[in-house]
């Protein structure tokens, strides 16, 4: 389908049928609809989903925060077996079982010098496009209307996801959907943080700001690393009771104890040399700027709203010279970085499971109702009994 020949409305018999939960509109609920989806062009592949977590970042779409265009399809941890492919794609074959991942478009300079986290078109291919980079519609609602997809290059809340051969990995058949599907991004974000590009050294100390989902996989890699002290920050005694199990050799909770001083006094006035700012939350990157020693880095991977900007005492920045990196996706190639995290779970050395809860599919109210009271750490759906043959 052409750019002049873009369909507004879903042409019978061009489509699959599958079940989506649509965001309508910010604010609202998750709704339950029969969906159209899109057959693959040539370098296009049809998922069929097992499972899908929930990330921070479909939260914030749903609430307005982020600019993906709405009505839509979010999700972006899916992972599942191809269903069809295009004519094109080597990537993949029909039957093998695959965890989706990020897009990029493979033809920019970044994509070329294997840095697709900083592909030329990844807002438009991941974020705020909704559709194909040609403008194109990839799915449509049960009255034909076009419904805005392609959410990190798959939109898998969904039975069916249409993602690109540039975002499918291959995983293994023996492993569970529920522990692999966070992988896809918020395990790949957190783990790739510090192991692609914070990568502590021997007696550095590591501060961690904000122990869910991504900040957990820090704390996990960095026990893989030569860090010598790893430090956990965050609100909920029991996550962080799960961040010292998990790796953290020490843990402060800001809701007791200023984050900043408790870091100096652990570190002997020296600060952290690196720390990791995962809550999205501005006055939190403060403090872990703040807690930083002299020259030391801090690598920045929450997502506040669109637009949102952090003062900083430029004086103190030149007299003490700390390094800010943002990092998106954990600076990862996924065809490489996943495929060897997935080895250390299997190894017991990356125990994503310990993070994870799963849910049918059709309760994912619940599930987002679980994470925000921080009942559970990871939710994932899962969709037993809704395969597309039912329809």
């Amino acid at each position: 389908m052409s750019t002049a020949s873009a369909m507004s409305t879903a042409s019978a018999g061009s489509t699959a049928t599958a079940t989506a939960a649509v965001a309508r509109a910010p604010g609202q609920e998750f709704a339950i609809e029969r969906i159209q989806v899109d057959r693959p062009r040539p370098h296009e592949v049809l998922v069929e989903l097992e499972a899908v977590g929930i990330c921070h970042t479909d939260l914030s779409v749903r609430a307005g925060h982020t600019p993906f265009p709405l009505p839509g399809v979010l999700g972006h941890e899916g992972v599942g077996r191809v269903a069809a492919v295009g004519a094109a794609v080597t990537a993949t074959a029909r039957g093998e079982r695959v965890l989706l991942s990020f897009d990029s478009c493979g033809a920019c300079p970044a994509c070329r010098e294997s840095r697709p986290v900083q592909c030329a078109h990844w807002q438009a291919l991941n974020l705020f496009g909704g559709s194909r980079l040609d403008g194109s519609p990839v799915l449509w609602d049960g009255a034909g209307q076009p419904l805005h997809g392609k959410f990190f290059g798959q939109s898998s809340f969904a039975t069916l996801a249409l993602a690109s051969d540039r975002n499918v990995v291959p995983v293994p058949r023996d492993l569970p959907a529920e522990a692999l599907a966070p992988f896809g991004c918020g395990v790949q974000t957190g783990a790739g943080a510090v192991l692609n590009v914070l990568r502590p050294e021997p007696g550095h100390t590591l501060a961690v700001f904000g122990a869910g989902g991504v900040g957990l996989a820090a704390v996990m890699a960095a026990r893989l690393t030569a860090a010598t002290r790893i430090i956990a920050v965050d609100l909920h005694p029991a996550r962080l009771e799960l961040a010292r199990e998990l790796g953290a050799t020490d843990v402060v909770d800001a809701r007791e104890q200023d984050a900043v001083a408790a870091i100096q006094e652990l570190t002997g006035g020296h600060g952290a040399d690196r720390a990791l700012e995962t809550s999205g939350v501005v006055a939190v990157l403060r403090q872990a700027l703040a807690a930083l020693a002299v020259g030391g880095t801090l690598g920045v991977v929450g997502a506040p709203p669109k637009g949102t900007e952090v003062g900083i005492d430029v004086p103190q920045l030149l007299d003490r010279g700390p390094r800010i990196i943002g990092i998106n996706q954990g600076g990862s190639v996924p065809q490489r970085f996943l495929p060897a995290l997935i080895e250390l779970f299997r190894a017991g050395r990356l125990p994503v499971d310990r993070l994870v809860r799963a849910y049918p599919f059709e309760r994912i109210e619940r599930a987002v109702a679980d994470a925000r009271t921080g009942q559970v750490v990871k939710p994932v759906l899962r969709f037993d009994g809704w395969s597309t043959q039912r329809y």
